[in-house]
């Protein structure tokens, strides 16, 4: 009965209960809107970094990310071959690929540019990156035995061009000089501007050969869903010593992708709260109207036996009916824009310090849609509150008083 009463004095007073729903419903679909792109960036960023760099979990040898920048011929896994066959039967795994890491310069004839160089297995690797744009040429296959792929930065940097001839220097674990000649096959432009401008990067079976040794600095591991990194890292933790391994996620090694989700999720949570506080002012406004012009009803019930409880019960469960409506067509009209806009697509400039520019999308996120509800049904009950208890205190005599 007290709902019924209760929908019955809402649809009684239609405009202010139009203008109250408005602004529930444009609190609501706009945290469904916001938080949905927010979650996209999250999602588009990080398998752009997942697919241009890093794959979904990687194995070092201890101290490597610290130490072995400048001599990474010093932390080579021992036997890597058989460590990537263990860690690829796991189930969430789809397949791993070795990397060999060096520094050295290159010459192209003219000029010299010290680069930071990898030797990969071609065609694993062309698998894992596919977020990695080939800008002229085309990726590095298993069959190119001195070829090579070069970041757009140091292309630009070195002039150089498909076709071109150049020579790798660099020293070997014992010390002598080493040099072999490629021929760049592609330029490739990445997630990252830093790492385009020093990336070079070969067959495996050609570093090896660079750096007399048959071993790898890394390995990469990519996963059949994303979704499954957390349980892969600890499943690929437990097939390792941890005295001499590190493993490591996609997450821990991109710094970039960590402080970008702080930011994004403190921008998200004062939206929620500006949101929250409108939500709040719009429907307290109102509520205090529709109660001031309401006094004599409210006076009227109380001289006919209702207790001052009662009225603050009605007023309460009228707001609640009134924002979970508001919630509801929120979320509807929400992921209504959500799909739309998703259809069409927003284009996005590149984030700081990257190369790429990408289309974004309104993800439909259950959880940021069960959490703009919450907002809109709480804010409108909690806006009932300070109304409700004042007419509550509101003596009966003054009440009836207003009808006159």
């Amino acid at each position: 009965m007290l709902i019924r009463l209760a929908i019955r004095n809402l649809l009684r007073q239609k405009i202010r209960t139009a203008m109250t729903l408005a602004a529930i419903i444009f609190g609501v679909s706009g945290l469904i809107v916001s938080g949905g792109f927010v979650q996209d960036i999250f999602v588009q960023l990080g398998e752009s970094i997942i697919h241009s760099q890093t794959g979904h979990v990687q194995v070092f040898r201890k101290d490597f990310r610290e130490k072995g920048t400048r001599q990474p011929e010093n932390y080579l896994i021992p036997d890597p071959e058989a460590l990537a066959a263990r860690i690829t039967a796991l189930p969430e795994v789809k397949e791993v690929s070795m990397r060999l890491s060096f520094a050295g310069v290159l010459n192209n004839g003219r000029r010299d540019l010290g680069i930071v160089g990898e030797g990969i297995e071609p065609d694993k690797e062309a698998r894992l990156g596919t977020a990695l744009e080939i800008l002229a040429g085309r990726q590095l296959r298993d069959d190119d035995l001195f070829g090579a792929v070069i970041g757009q930065g140091v292309a630009h940097a070195m002039s150089l061009e498909v076709g071109d001839s150049i020579v790798l220097v660099l020293n070997t674990a014992e010390g002598a000089v080493n040099t072999l000649d490629f021929e760049v096959v592609g330029i490739f432009q990445s997630f990252s501007k830093e790492f385009d401008s020093r990336a070079v990067r070969v067959p495996l079976a050609a570093a090896r050969e660079l750096l007399y040794t048959d071993g790898a600095n890394m390995l990469v591991t990519t996963l059949h869903r994303t979704e499954d990194t957390a349980r892969a890292y600890a499943a690929v933790a437990a097939l390792v010593d941890p005295a001499q391994f590190e493993v490591f996620d996609w997450k821990m090694l991109s710094d970039f992708y960590e402080k970008t989700l702080g930011l994004y999720e403190r921008q998200f949570g004062v939206l929620q709260g500006i949101i929250l506080v409108m939500v709040l002012l719009s429907v307290a406004n109102s509520v205090n109207m529709a109660a001031f012009e309401r006094q004599a009803e409210f006076g009227t019930m109380q001289a006919l036996g209702n207790r001052r409880r009662d009225i603050f019960r009605l007023l309460v469960v009228e707001n609640t009916v009134l924002g979970l409506a508001g919630a509801v067509l929120g979320a509807l009209i929400g992921i209504f824009l959500a799909v739309t806009i998703s259809a069409i697509g927003i284009p996005m400039p590149p984030p700081p310090n990257a190369n790429v520019g990408y289309t974004a999308m309104i993800r439909v996120v259950p959880s940021v849609v069960l959490g703009a509800c919450l907002v809109g049904l709480v804010a409108t009950t909690l806006a009932a509150l300070f109304p409700a208890r004042r007419v509550g205190a509101t003596p009966i005599v003054n009440l009836l008083r207003q009808g006159n």
